[in-house]
């Protein structure tokens, strides 16, 4: 399933504005005005101005919120991409409630205590942050994130992501519950990805162990049998091609 963009010149204004080079413009931009988000809960609160507002809504970090303040923005963000602006393209500053800084292992125990499988999923996130893929919350489609070649704006989602960690029994682990998920993502045009998060017995003490973790991506669909049924016809006259050019897949003839 490829790529569906928004109307007509979605595509080519998506390849003349590179996703890797919004990111860019961002983490200079922070990194010039030595921002500093503060813990709030389970996410984080950054104020932006006019030019990070604007490079923020483009590369797909956080969401705004609405506040009576005019000449501020304000943005929550998730754990992952508050961690992934800090700790992988530190170009963010995150204080607690206490308005001291954070250092990188102070926040990942936040973190840690605040979402249980969080270095997994951080993992996870960056793995396909890093790819340039645009990761947004997947709660409504029962996953964990859906994945966008550019902007929201310009294309739908492409991906529906579920995050497996080592030993993690609670999904997916009959065929129901495949079933049951392939046909949720068929019926909103979204192809499964299950990303399993090996951690290679580095356990998650510190945010330097997730970089020797392993990420394994697999893609499911589903198999319609109509897609792949010998053809009456060609059995009939003597099939002379062994592939279902209209399917795409191969046919064993008998």
């Amino acid at each position: 399933m490829g790529p569906r963009w928004k109307g007509k010149g979605a595509e080519a204004k998506a390849l003349a504005d590179p996703m890797s080079e919004i990111v860019s413009q961002l983490q200079s931009s922070l990194l010039q005005s030595n921002a500093c988000a503060s813990l709030s809960g389970c996410s984080v609160l950054l104020a932006a101005g006019t030019e990070q507002t604007e490079l923020l809504t483009r590369a797909c970090f956080g969401k705004p919120i609405i506040t009576a303040e005019k000449d501020k923005q304000w943005f929550q963000l998730g754990l992952e991409e508050a961690f992934y602006l800090c700790y992988s393209l530190k170009c963010l500053k995150i204080a607690g409630e206490d308005n001291f800084v954070k250092n990188d292992l102070d926040l990942w125990l936040y973190m840690k205590l605040k979402k249980e499988k969080f270095p997994d999923f951080y993992k996870a996130y960056s793995h396909l942050r890093m790819k340039n893929w645009v990761l947004r919350p997947g709660l409504q489609y029962g996953v964990d994130f859906v994945a966008y070649r550019h902007h929201p704006s310009l294309v739908h989602s492409e991906y529906a992501v579920i995050v497996l960690s080592e030993g993690d029994t609670g999904r997916l682990r009959v065929w129901s519950d495949f079933h049951c998920t392939i046909r949720l993502c068929g019926s909103v045009a979204k192809t499964l990805l299950i990303l399993n998060v090996d951690r290679n017995g580095h356990g998650a003490i510190s945010p330097s162990r997730s970089e020797r973790y392993s990420v394994e991506e697999c893609t499911i669909t589903r198999w319609s049998p109509e897609q792949s049924r010998d053809d009456k016809k060609a059995s009939e006259n003597g099939a002379k091609s062994s592939v279902d050019h209209g399917a795409g897949l191969p046919i064993v003839m008998a």
